[in-house]
């Protein structure tokens, strides 16, 4: 585990896998999750596909770092009403841009998932010389009629956050029963030592409530990801009650030139059944990008 500046006063924690002279790709994680929320295991089997794989904690979450101000309410976020300190994705998708220039790579391929795509989607608008390929999964536009969440996921997420370890343990496996992918074999034990990790390395939960505000601040992002010309694989589940699939649906239509994989039995989650689908999509994405751009 390391951690680099990477301007304006963040600090961002980071782990790298693979050989140091292969092409890099950088996993992006979604709304209150750590690095570990890309399992260890599926960072390896990228990296044993020849590439170096880079993994960190957006921040305010994990060992990054917090921001100090308040954050609103989940009614004032709603509303629209935050701090006048509150950033949004474009801040987030520039400390990714301060990642890149910290580890000395001029672009790379870049996965983002939920509310990470969102922020790869917007590192791709707004820095295309930076981005190589990118690959949006489980993620949406921020248009108001595509992506919603379903009422009983509202409901759910609207719940008071852990107080203790345990609590957050058992509040997470009840949310991931619920969004996760029920075409796969739910894993409780991963959920349950994932939670514990973050318990014991964020047990916050205000970084969550303050990255929830940055993508409400970003809006509508439709027009942005118009300007997107890296080569762009938008992959969504069929099952996903957390970004409804018509949220994927809606960012292939934003980009000029992406292409859809609907993954049935997928929810809002990486189980290890759709492992070998996401790395093979993953893999040939950018291979077919490099081939036909060589």
């Amino acid at each position: 585990m390391s951690a680099v500046d990477v301007g304006r006063g963040i600090s961002l924690a980071y782990e790298q896998f693979g050989d140091e002279s292969a092409e890099p790709m950088v996993l992006i994680a979604g709304l209150g999750m750590q690095l570990h929320s890309w399992p260890t295991a599926f960072c390896e089997q990228l990296a044993d596909r020849g590439y170096r794989v880079v993994r960190f904690d957006n921040r305010d979450v994990g060992e990054s770092t917090h921001m100090r101000f308040r954050p609103s309410s989940p009614i004032a976020t709603v509303m629209r009403r935050w701090p006048a300190q509150q950033y949004d994705l474009t801040d987030m998708a520039t400390d990714t841009v301060g990642l890149l220039d910290a580890l000395g790579y001029e672009s790379a391929h870049l996965v983002g998932v939920s509310m990470g795509g969102m922020i790869a989607q917007t590192v791709a608008a707004l820095n295309p010389q930076r981005v190589r390929t990118l690959v949006s999964i489980m993620s949406t536009t921020g248009a108001r009629r595509v992506g919603r969440p379903a009422l009983s996921t509202w409901l759910l997420m609207a719940g008071r956050p852990g107080r203790t370890r345990q609590e957050a343990i058992d509040r997470s496996i009840r949310i991931f029963r619920h969004i996760g992918s029920h075409g796969f074999p739910f894993d409780e034990t991963w959920v349950r030592e994932q939670a514990g990790t973050a318990w014991d390395r964020d047990p916050s939960p205000s970084g969550v409530a303050r990255q929830l505000a940055a993508i409400f601040r970003s809006g509508d992002r439709t027009p942005s990801l118009r300007r997107i010309t890296a080569p762009t694989l938008v992959i969504h589940g069929d099952r996903d009650r957390m970004v409804n699939p018509t949220g994927g649906a809606a960012t292939v239509r934003a980009i000029t030139g992406s292409r859809l994989e609907s993954i049935k039995g997928l929810g809002h989650d990486l189980p290890t059944g759709a492992w070998p689908v996401l790395l093979d999509l993953i893999d040939k994405h950018a291979r077919r990008t490099d081939a036909s751009t060589s």
